[in-house]
């Protein structure tokens, strides 16, 4: 016998193992900028059709407006059903949801539920999971304990998260779910930045992932990365509570580990001298342009070294001295040639460190 679906709040549908699939009835667009970890998508309506159904609704009626939305969301409902229904046991459990868990989610929930299943709607559908995220994203970083790496831009502090990753140790690699290296350069070829909603959320899953009881490593940032916003609470628990751990690489390292990560950057001059437009305000015209000159003369590591020395490293001493108080006093570690060995075997060290201790020693090779 059919039953009718069953309302879920937020915290039970997040809970593992409690359904066997979410489904998300909302239209490919909707679902694209952000949607609940693991989702599948099922558009009750798609996004042509759903642009239909509004401009309906305002230019003629709600009623006509329903009529259309009705027919459309029935023959998609229809196709989900013939495509992904086949091989579903009697015991299958879905949950669905749509934007505020309304009319959408609803249609397809109620036809599973007829259907037989043990169908779940999300009460308050993805604003509820939104609402959750945001709430998280105040309170989970409170619980956790983050060492933060902090170094000139080329230290090596992305190949040393890395590292430490492979290492066995907890990683929060910000910049890696931003899609994006932190600076006017960082663009990454062919991989677009995700919308601000995804980012949170990727973010959100990775610190609800945490044993709070051993060291997050995270790399140090600003508010910004590309055009993602770092949330801010984590960001003021990074500040105000982490400990700042400085990697002291030598410059020739850095110019190296650099041309290496933007290899990219070296096939098309031009693309990178309109980048480099981007600095004329701050770092006037004339600087600029003799940047510019280096990069169309295949100059790279000269180029470089003047970027590192008359932009980034001025730039990240400001940065630094304003986020991180008693940073000049934290404990130094060296990377000299900042290779995979030298980098594991730093990672490794510092795993066993920070996660024995939540004040560790100056290692011997601080200066």
């Amino acid at each position: 016998m059919a039953i009718a679906p069953q309302q879920v709040d937020i915290d039970e549908a997040l809970t593992p193992g409690a359904f066997d699939a979410l489904i998300d009835a909302r239209s490919p667009a909707e679902f694209a900028e952000d949607h609940l970890p693991g989702a599948l998508n099922w558009p009750v309506l798609g996004d042509e059709e759903r642009a239909r159904v509004g401009t309906l609704y305002v230019q003629d009626s709600p009623l006509a407006a329903r009529k259309l939305g009705a027919a459309l969301a029935c023959r998609n409902i229809a196709a989900h059903l013939e495509a992904h229904l086949a091989d579903k046991p009697r015991g299958w459990r879905p949950l669905v949801y749509c934007w505020r868990g309304g009319q959408r989610s609803g249609s397809l929930a109620l036809v599973l539920a007829q259907v037989g299943f043990r169908t779940g709607q999300l009460r308050g559908g993805y604003k509820a999971f939104r609402a959750h995220v945001r709430r998280a994203l105040d309170e989970l970083p409170i619980g956790l304990r983050f060492i933060v790496l902090c170094g000139r831009t080329g230290s090596g502090k992305t190949r040393l998260l890395q590292a430490l990753r492979q290492a066995g140790a907890q990683v929060l690699d910000l910049e890696g779910l931003a899609h994006h290296r932190g600076s006017v350069l960082g663009a990454l070829p062919g991989l677009p930045q995700p919308t601000q909603k995804r980012f949170d959320t990727w973010v959100w899953s990775a610190l609800r992932g945490f044993d709070a009881a051993r060291a997050v490593f995270v790399e140090s940032e600003s508010a910004k990365i590309g055009r993602l916003s770092v949330p801010p609470a984590l960001l003021a628990r990074m500040h105000e509570h982490g400990s700042p751990l400085r990697l002291g690489t030598e410059d020739a390292a850095r110019v190296a580990l650099l041309l290496a990560d933007y290899e990219e950057s070296t096939l098309d001059p031009e693309a990178l001298c309109a980048l480099l437009e981007a600095l004329r305000a701050l770092r006037g015209g004339e600087r600029v342009e003799r940047w510019q000159a280096l990069a169309r003369a295949r100059q790279w590591p000269q180029l470089v070294t003047a970027l590192l020395q008359e932009h980034y490293d001025p730039l990240y001493e400001h940065s630094m001295q304003r986020s991180y108080a008693g940073l000049a006093q934290a404990p130094q570690w060296r990377i000299e040639r900042g290779d995979a060995a030298e980098l594991a075997a730093l990672a490794t060290g510092l795993r066993a460190q920070f996660d024995a201790d939540p004040t560790p020693p100056a290692p011997d090779t601080a200066p």
